[in-house]
């Protein structure tokens, strides 16, 4: 709503200004499209973003796959985070996932329902963070994990999903694809 009340202002504001330079006013409003385009399409990344994580969250379980060299791996996560306006997921820096995660941040998560008909797949790549409030507010949100790390550790790693693509498909009907 503020940044409606805001577009709505800078409009009002150009209108004023153009009674005297009618240039003027065209050039601005082509700006100001240009700046609403622009954060309704950051709002709709995360309208997308909140929608793929509770997916997740809902699944329980994902699987996460990564490459090692030329063989595919995949693996069981549980947990991700939106935190600062990014999708977080989370493992240790001694694992092999972690190694092959940071060789190549190329990854594709699977995420099935757990009535089996309908499922996501979100590719993207993984970009790790080594923000220490990102890391403690991570493990503030997930207490389980406390027992395993520390956000100052040098093993939690929290790795935020970019250039995402998650596409949602069931058995009942066409695939959908949505991006952040």
């Amino acid at each position: 709503m503020k940044k409606i009340l805001f577009v709505f202002a800078v409009l009002c504001a150009m209108t004023a200004y153009g009674k005297n330079n009618p240039t003027q006013v065209e050039e601005n409003d082509e700006t100001v499209a240009q700046t609403a385009m622009a954060m309704n399409g950051e709002q709709t990344k995360q309208e997308n973003m909140k929608e793929v994580q509770a997916f997740l969250k809902e699944c329980g379980a994902f699987f996460v796959a990564t490459v090692d060299g030329d063989q595919p791996r995949v693996r069981p996560f549980g947990v991700s985070e939106i935190i600062d306006g990014r999708l977080y997921i989370m493992t240790g820096k001694v694992k092999d996932v972690y190694k092959q995660m940071a060789k190549n941040g190329k990854f594709e998560i699977c995420a099935l329902k757990k009535s089996g008909s309908e499922w996501m797949r979100l590719s993207g790549t993984l970009v790790n963070d080594e923000t220490l409030a990102v890391k403690e507010e991570f493990l503030n949100r997930n207490p389980s994990l406390k027992g395993m790390y520390k956000a100052d550790d040098d093993n939690m790693a929290v790795l935020y999903i970019t250039n995402a693509t998650a596409r949602f498909c069931s058995f009942a009907g066409p695939e959908r694809k949505v991006n952040f």
